[in-house]
């Protein structure tokens, strides 16, 4: 294996004596350990690591490695999944019409905050094509209705695959995915939901949070599932108001909101720092990687 990071994600019941075997065998292997997190939830008698390995000193080839940890995991009932720096993932954006969180995603890949290739841009909308042009990332237009929606989720999902797309982002992306479409990408769409979930969920939230005069006016940040917003939240985040805001100045400062929310929740899934655990998202910080 050439040198390079390799980060472990791990999920397993709690017992004595996990990070010894863990990090005993990535020593045996002659990793570095860079960085070691973890967390476990007593109420759920559950074990969470994250560790992130140096290979500089390693021979070991990617199968062996995995060959030879699977068998340590299996001995300890885990659930684990291997990731490896030098390997940059292909991400697709989905949006329609709105283009806040699509512009500010580009500008972020470009300038090396996210580490990624943003490979295509999918809207059902040409408003757009512009940004996409500006930042030359191929984009596809493809307009749905409620009875071209099985057609259009097909096309999508062959580019998808045509890209070797490893995440999905919903950066306001004003249409429900099938069940069949999450299903093929569990744990790999993010989308950024316009309100502090769970409050105010569904359409034109920031009128609805308008006429309840609320005062913190926030954006949520998770993986899509079947169940509409309601899947693991990765980040969220909220911005005082007052009783003098309407609902122009709510969208506007929700807008803001949801480029930070969306940015980070995009970065700690790029960066492996989510373990999903039900239907929690456990994420650990960032350590300066």
């Amino acid at each position: 294996m050439k040198s390079q990071i390799v980060t472990f994600l791990i999920k397993c019941p709690d017992q004595k004596g996990l990070v010894a075997k863990f990090t005993s065998f990535f020593y045996e292997e002659g990793f570095n350990i860079v960085s070691c997190q973890q967390y476990v939830n007593a109420a759920a008698n559950r074990y969470y690591m994250r560790i992130r390995l140096d290979a500089a000193d390693t021979t070991i080839s990617k199968e062996t490695l995995e060959t030879k940890f699977e068998k340590i995991a299996k001995t300890l009932n885990c659930n684990w999944s291997a990731h490896y720096e030098s390997e940059q993932q292909n991400v697709a954006i989905m949006v329609s019409h709105t283009s806040h969180c699509l512009y500010d995603l580009l500008e972020r890949q470009r300038e090396g905050d996210l580490d990624c290739n943003i490979s295509l841009i999918i809207s059902n909308h040409t408003k757009l094509k512009s940004i996409a042009d500006m930042f030359d990332v191929p984009f596809y237009h493809l307009p749905i209705t409620k009875e071209t929606k099985k057609e259009q989720e097909t096309q999508v999902i062959e580019l998808l695959k045509k890209y070797q797309v490893d995440l999905i982002v919903m950066a306001r992306y004003m249409q429900i995915l099938s069940e069949e479409f999450i299903n093929q990408y569990p744990e790999r769409i993010i989308n950024i939901h316009h309100s502090f979930l769970p409050a105010f969920q569904g359409a034109n939230p920031y009128q609805r949070a308008y006429e309840r005069g609320v005062k913190l006016i926030g954006a949520t940040a998770h993986y899509a599932t079947v169940d509409l917003d309601e899947g693991p939240i990765i980040e969220q985040d909220v911005e005082r108001i007052t009783h003098e805001s309407t609902p122009k100045t709510l969208k506007r400062i929700g807008a803001d909101v949801e480029r930070l929310v969306l940015a980070k929740a995009v970065k700690s899934h790029l960066q492996h720092q989510i373990i999903v655990s039900d239907n929690r998202a456990i994420v650990f910080p960032e350590t300066g990687e």
